[in-house]
């Protein structure tokens, strides 16, 4: 009993404090370090400012005009929404190398359908995105229960889609008098208003609208979480009871019918369909989402950071442009921005990880 006593007497004398995993040593630059890691649209953003810095002092006031705004908002609408799609598949684990020419098909499905067939613009519209649809839901397909890789597939999407684009255009263009005449709806999200000295189009407004929706289904539901769970480890998702290949699925599918809606927007803007207009666009929403601070191997990245990087690649656009800036330059520059952007997000990763 003395032996109990004593022993009683110890554990009353010890410490009561208890242990405490907060560090204090960590180094400014690891705190740096994980800060960009957790924060993944800080860096786009940094860039961003600086842009507009650098270019505010190069340009002078005429960067800052309501006319150069204007013009870079409406770029934003095309990337920007191409990307918030592209930001969906990326994060999970996947990638839509046919999110271009699936814009151009549906944008061309919707001028014939309107003009040359004469039917309705509405159905017409309708048309487009289901024609956007039923590729993403292709490709959702190939990759999701076929269990093929994201790139081959939509690699070989979009020699098909763009093969079928011209076979069934015949490589002609929509005329902007018989758009104007039959189906002047296409037009419309090339109206526009004022806010202040800047005009803005319906366009734009589109693009607000849906990424705000996007942004909402990400972050406060549960598909939205799946999606996250899905691109971070997909095991153990399914494990967890997520319906991984729908999840898949239903990205590519939401993808297809955004590139469906940015075709009608880039129709407004060009008054016309053409049958190779923008085939390339898928490389700039990919470079968005990158700049934006999403990881390739998916599970990371925000809606939010995709903008904010469709605004770097935009503004550094424009802005080479009214510098006289020569078009392969230009695309050095790019080129050089998105490779820094995965170096930069790679030594994160790993320095975080413990692996560096």
């Amino acid at each position: 009993m003395s032996g109990a006593q004593e022993f009683e007497r110890v554990l009353d004398g010890s410490d009561k404090n208890v242990a405490s995993f907060e560090r204090n040593d960590v180094s400014l630059l690891k705190r740096v370090q994980h800060f960009l890691h957790s924060t993944p649209a800080a860096v786009p953003l940094i860039v961003l400012v600086l842009a507009i810095v650098i270019f505010g002092i190069a340009i002078g006031g005429k960067f800052f005009s309501a006319y150069t705004l204007t013009l870079i908002l409406q770029q934003i609408a095309i990337v920007g929404i191409l990307g918030a799609a592209q930001t969906l598949v990326i994060l999970t684990a996947g990638i839509d190398l046919s999110i271009g020419v699936i814009m151009v098909i549906s944008s061309v499905v919707m001028g014939n359908v309107a003009v040359t067939y004469g039917l309705p613009t509405p159905i017409a519209i309708v048309a487009g995105m289901i024609v956007g649809g039923l590729c993403g839901l292709l490709n959702g397909f190939l990759v999701a229960n076929m269990k093929l890789p994201p790139f081959i597939v939509t690699l070989g999407t979009w020699n098909i889609v763009m093969a079928t684009n011209f076979i069934y255009s015949a490589n002609e263009t929509i005329r902007d008098t018989d758009v104007d005449e039959q189906a002047p709806l296409l037009h419309l999200f090339a109206a526009s208003f004022r806010v202040g000295g800047a005009v803005l189009t319906l366009g734009v407004i589109a693009m607000v609208l849906l990424v705000v929706g996007l942004w909402y289904v990400l972050n406060h539901t549960a598909w939205g979480r799946h999606v996250y769970a899905v691109g971070g480890n997909a095991r153990a998702a399914l494990l967890s009871g997520v319906r991984v290949g729908r999840v898949k699925s239903w990205v590519y599918v939401i993808s297809g019918i955004c590139a469906a809606l940015v075709g009608l927007i880039v129709a407004s803007d060009l008054v016309s369909a053409h049958p190779a207009s923008g085939e390339t666009f898928e490389l700039s929403a990919i470079a968005a989402v990158v700049l934006g601070g999403a990881s390739l191997a998916g599970g990371r990245g925000t809606i939010g950071g995709t903008i904010i990087g469709a605004c770097v690649i935009d503004t550094l656009g424009d802005c080479m442009v009214m510098m006289g800036v020569s078009e392969f330059w230009q695309m050095v520059i790019k080129g050089t921005v998105i490779v820094a952007a995965v170096i930069l997000d790679q030594l994160q990763t790993r320095m975080i990880g413990g692996k560096s």
